[in-house]
């Protein structure tokens, strides 16, 4: 469930203390797939960077590394961008809320039209990244590392591993949302 600002902020994290407006950090992940018969779906379903045929979620958790916002499965060839754009995400962010991810996430102005922000490590251009630039860097790295120890927990259901028969495709947007959910039982990921 998504949690207000102020239980975000009572239990924010030591590893957010120069993020204190982070809301939500988000990432994608691709579960693989059997290869499907279609041509089309082949194509569509195809992900570039696992070189296998995929579906994708957009996971988001909260500073303390609870799962917060799990879209939909998409096919493994959606961008990042159509992704946020598409899930329903973007509808759960509040005016000034600081949302923390990968380069990858070219979605800055999405973000802006919600009076949001996007906090992504800095990009060198070639060049060497400044002193500044280096440990704001390492600081977000150390925080958003957190999102993706959540998805290796999520990943740790022996049904969200291997690749998944398309006769389950059905029912698997609900099978990740209950794995989600027993994630969420667990010890905080973040102290």
């Amino acid at each position: 469930s998504w949690p207000n600002k102020e239980q975000i902020t009572a239990n924010l994290p030591k590893a957010f203390k120069y993020f204190p407006k982070t809301r939500s950090i988000i990432d994608c992940t691709e579960f693989f797939i059997q290869k499907p018969s279609l041509p089309s779906s082949q194509r569509v379903t195809w992900s570039n960077y696992k070189h296998h045929n995929t579906l994708k979620a957009l996971i988001s958790i909260s500073p303390t590394g609870s799962f917060t916002f799990i879209s939909k499965l998409f096919t493994g060839s959606i961008s990042d961008r159509r992704i946020v754009e598409e899930s329903g995400y973007l509808e759960y962010l509040e005016h000034g809320d600081d949302i923390m991810a990968d380069r990858g996430f070219l979605i800055r102005d999405l973000l802006a039209r919600r009076s949001c922000t996007l906090n992504i490590p800095p990009y060198s251009m070639g060049r060497q990244l400044s002193s500044r630039a280096v440990t704001k860097t390492r600081r977000i790295a150390s925080a958003r590392i957190h999102v993706e120890r959540a998805i290796g927990r999520l990943k740790t259901f022996k049904i969200l591993q291997g690749t998944m028969p398309l006769r389950l495709h059905p029912l698997f947007d609900q099978v990740l949302g209950v794995c989600a959910c027993i994630c969420n039982l667990d010890s905080r990921l973040v102290k």
